[in-house]
């Protein structure tokens, strides 16, 4: 089977994240795999990292997150052009904008096009101006979808309002290759003050802030500073630094983006995410490889990803609630080992690469079998 899977961007972040593990893994598994992706910037990380796997990387300068209509009209020809060139069995979308794209190219070409939802757009949490254009996007365009991933069952149910058949939306949970990391002692052990890490891009809807005010509270609670490193670049890095310091905060470091996610983890024994929506975070799922303790944002995508309070420590939007949670933690290394331990068992049971790629290849058989 031969499939062109398209992407909007190629900068850092957990969809580019996705489609690199998922290509690698079809890779394994026997499917021919080549990528398109959008934007005009000349060397972005995912191309990089695809062509480093020995990949087929193909650009679509048009393609890009602004609903543009002259632009849209231009990706989608292109990639229309694309298409009748290199005659793949199956367009494989990720992201809004490149799920508008290929289902027009997919029509223009009659090639059957999947979309995987890495969260839709018209959910609460945006502003309803998007929400709405999102939505008529949405619903315009799912009679164009042959097959719907959700990545969590939210999402799934948000799906079922659109035109589209129930049957041919599935969820099938993001997955990460698992990596062979040296453990760090100082990670797990009972020292004064266990780091922090957060990766995140610095933009909606993540939200260091939280995380920034709930170490001034812990440090006014503890009477010292406890370590935090927040992993990512992105349009609010500046203004995330300025709030730092205005907390007088001197022990938290912003590296901006890294390549080595797995190994900067193994630094750290606690690793948070705080957001306002999120489908199922790509590096929710790279902390519970690490066997780390986790303290997370309370939404409907976590609660399926991490369902028990033994597996991490969910937290509405408020920073006491977060200097509470990770307090007890930093108090208690048994805890953070049990609640480590249980989430790495969680991870190898659901969310390794092998897993997604199986599932993701019965949805390829079934959008091109006869009985579609």
């Amino acid at each position: 089977m031969k499939v062109l899977q398209v992407i909007t961007k190629g900068e850092v972040g957990g969809a580019q994240s996705h489609v690199l593990t998922l290509c690698r893994e079809l890779t394994r598994q026997g499917v021919a795999v080549q990528v398109a992706i959008g934007g005009a910037e000349p060397h972005p990380p995912l191309a990089n990292a695809l062509e480093a796997s020995h990949l087929a990387v193909h650009r679509v300068p048009a393609l890009g997150n602004a609903l543009n209509p002259v632009r849209v009209v231009r990706a989608a020809w292109a990639l229309r052009g694309m298409v009748r060139e290199q005659s793949p069995d199956l367009l494989h979308a990720h992201s809004a904008m490149a799920g508008v794209v290929a289902r027009l190219a997919g029509a223009l070409t009659r090639t059957p096009v999947i979309y995987t939802v890495h969260g839709f757009a018209f959910k609460a949490g945006h502003p309803w101006k998007r929400r709405t254009v999102a939505f008529a996007m949405e619903w315009l365009l799912a009679p164009l979808t042959r097959r719907m991933i959700c990545v969590s069952d939210h999402e799934r149910r948000l799906a079922l309002v659109l035109p589209l058949p129930s049957r041919r939306v599935s969820v099938i949970h993001n997955g990460v290759e698992d990596v062979a990391v040296p453990g760090n002692s100082a990670a797990s052990t009972a020292e004064a003050a266990p780091a922090i890490a957060m990766v995140a891009r610095m933009a909606q809807p993540k939200r260091p802030d939280i995380l920034l005010h709930a170490l001034a509270q812990l440090r006014g609670a503890l009477g010292y500073e406890v370590p935090a490193t927040f992993f990512g670049g992105g349009p609010e890095l500046a203004a995330h630094c300025a709030l730092a310091h205005r907390l007088g905060l001197q022990a938290v470091r912003f590296t901006g983006d890294v390549d080595d996610v797995a190994a900067q983890l193994a630094q750290h024994a606690i690793f948070v995410l705080a957001s306002d929506h999120e489908g199922l975070p790509i590096s929710l799922i790279e902390a519970m490889r690490a066997g780390m303790a986790i303290v997370t944002s309370d939404l409907p995508g976590i609660r399926e990803l991490l369902p028990e309070a033994a597996h991490a420590r969910l937290v509405p939007p408020d920073p006491a609630a977060w200097a509470a949670a990770l307090r007890q933690l930093i108090e208690s290394p048994a805890l953070r080992a049990r609640m480590g331990a249980a989430a790495r068992q969680r991870y190898e049971q659901h969310y390794t690469a092998q897993r997604m790629a199986l599932a993701v290849r019965s949805v390829y058989a079934a959008a091109t079998s006869r009985t579609h």
